[in-house]
């Protein structure tokens, strides 16, 4: 919400019912237009020509602002992709298809004509499964229930969450609606329709508790479900802090419970202190000064965020919450008596809130008892398929052999574990589809927001292109000649052909 490609593109655009000139369209290069009241854009491929709705239906980014790769058409916000040929969103986040307009070329003019219908996909494969079970109601469980019924699956589909809510747009939890700029009923990824319109059997607060893949059957709330092919989407949990005098003070965010709580325990606070300058903590940190608190955070580093963006980008993320008021601390919370804080430096603060954002550990007390091969984290192929036959991982829980770096990855991030949520989806079916997605994520600190493409744990040097103070930069992140991930600020198209390079390694 509030991102700058809400703006309506067809306010002021072209009627492309008219006719559009054919040398007024460069290769590659969309224009904006309307069709009626429907804002679109008009692409040229070679002699391929295409129109589709002009707004990203994940945030609404603009696409005439994104960038075209072949028969594709990736949104510059979120880096969600489309089919300029049918509309279908190929990668999350968005889960939703554009709509498709005929485009005729007459002479030297070119035509956008009447809307196209959709068509819906029929699975035709005799092997397909008849019962697909899926542990999760996070990211990669809802990405990878909603592929099953796209791909045209028919079989029997039940989702085992342990969540009390149905799946929640789960960023926003630290972002938007922390921060009060986002209503409770803009959470959920799909309305309650969605799961019985499409037979998705959805049970919440059920936690799987055994998982038998001899038998293929997993246990849950007492009740024994059985299953042809099972998803495995636990995500991870809060890396929970041991501090002396402490009890039910410290709050943790990981649920749309635990962002509840927090907004209502808001309303009457005056201090927040935040353990944990990750970017969990640094967003909840914004979130809470945007509603007027004040907001105390814990940095155990040199700066915030140094061992992922570097010592340079993290102190000028920091300066950034400064400015808008937020206190920093070195070190860490030694003791809690009531509502006071002792730091390890002495230091005493009060406080009304205290929330920790130390990271997460893989949610793998299933996979452990079912005996799945496990390294800090599921061990999946590159078919996101576990050690188990029929059993496949995704999300913040799997650990799979990236294509790109040629390590084993297990990466915390929402658009991964919808897109190996999609990948697990087809490959349940038959596809044999490899996952090797480039790693994106974005963060948002007030009005500013970096996204990164790719994946450095470790680094040689930093480069640094444009200025951070302007906000107008690329950082890459490299070992020799070789860029390993790159940071963006207020650069969304240079973000994307960032990830079309990285794809190509």
């Amino acid at each position: 919400m509030g991102n700058a490609g809400d703006t309506d593109t067809g306010q002021k655009a072209r009627d492309l019912s008219l006719g559009v000139p054919f040398g007024d369209l460069q290769d590659g290069v969309p224009i904006a237009g309307r069709i009626g009241e429907d804002s679109v854009i008009l692409t040229r491929q070679g002699d391929q020509l295409y129109c589709v709705s002009a707004l990203c239906t994940h945030y609404h980014g603009a696409l005439a602002d994104g960038l075209v790769v072949n028969d594709t058409v990736r949104c510059p916000l979120h880096h969600a992709c489309f089919s300029l040929r049918t509309g279908e969103a190929l990668t999350a986040p968005a889960l939703d298809p554009l709509q498709c307009w005929r485009v005729e070329r007459v002479g030297g003019l070119v035509f956008v004509r009447e809307k196209r219908a959709t068509a819906r996909r029929k699975l035709t494969d005799a092997g397909t499964p008849n019962n697909i079970v899926i542990a999760g109601g996070g990211a990669a469980g809802l990405a990878a229930a909603e592929m099953l019924r796209r791909e045209g699956y028919q079989g029997e589909l039940t989702m085992l969450s342990a969540d009390a809510d149905p799946p929640v747009d789960r960023p926003n939890l630290s972002k938007d609606f922390l921060a009060g700029n986002a209503p409770p009923d803009w959470m959920p990824l799909r309305p309650d329709d969605f799961y019985t319109g499409n037979d998705i059997k959805l049970r919440l607060n059920t936690r799987i508790t055994a998982l038998d893949s001899g038998r293929r059957s997993v246990t849950a709330g007492g009740a024994e479900y059985s299953y042809d092919a099972l998803l495995i989407a636990t995500g991870a949990e809060p890396v929970r802090l041991d501090i002396p005098g402490a009890r039910d003070e410290v709050r943790y965010l990981r649920s749309f419970d635990d962002s509840r709580a927090l907004v209502a325990r808001a309303a009457t606070a005056k201090c927040v202190l935040v353990i944990g300058s990750s970017f969990i903590g640094l967003e909840v940190a914004a979130s809470l000064r945007g509603r007027g608190l004040d907001v105390h955070v814990m940095v155990r580093d040199r700066v915030p965020l140094e061992k992922v963006l570097g010592v340079e980008v993290g102190r000028f993320v920091q300066s950034l919450h400064e400015k808008q008021g937020v206190v920093f601390h070195g070190g860490t919370v030694t003791r809690v008596d009531g509502r006071r804080a002792t730091l390890s430096d002495g230091t005493q603060l009060d406080f009304d809130i205290i929330v920790a954002g130390v990271g997460v550990q893989p949610s793998m007390a299933l996979a452990e008892q079912a005996g799945l091969a496990t390294d800090r984290g599921i061990v999946v192929d590159k078919y996101l398929q576990t050690s188990a036959p029929r059993v496949y991982a995704a999300g913040d829980v799997a650990r799979w052999p990236d294509p790109h770096s040629g390590d084993n990855l297990r990466i915390e991030h929402w658009v991964v574990a919808q897109r190996q949520g999609q990948v697990a989806a087809r490959n349940m079916l038959g596809q044999k589809q490899v996952f090797d997605a480039v790693p994106f994520f974005w963060s948002q600190h007030f009005d500013l927001t970096i996204s990164y493409v790719g994946h450095a744990e470790r680094w040689e040097r930093i480069e640094i292109d444009g200025s951070l103070a302007a906000r107008d930069c690329a950082i890459r992140y490299l070992e020799g000649d070789r860029t390993l991930a790159v940071a963006t600020i207020g650069r969304d198209l240079e973000s994307l052909r960032a990830e079309v390079k990285l794809e190509a390694i």
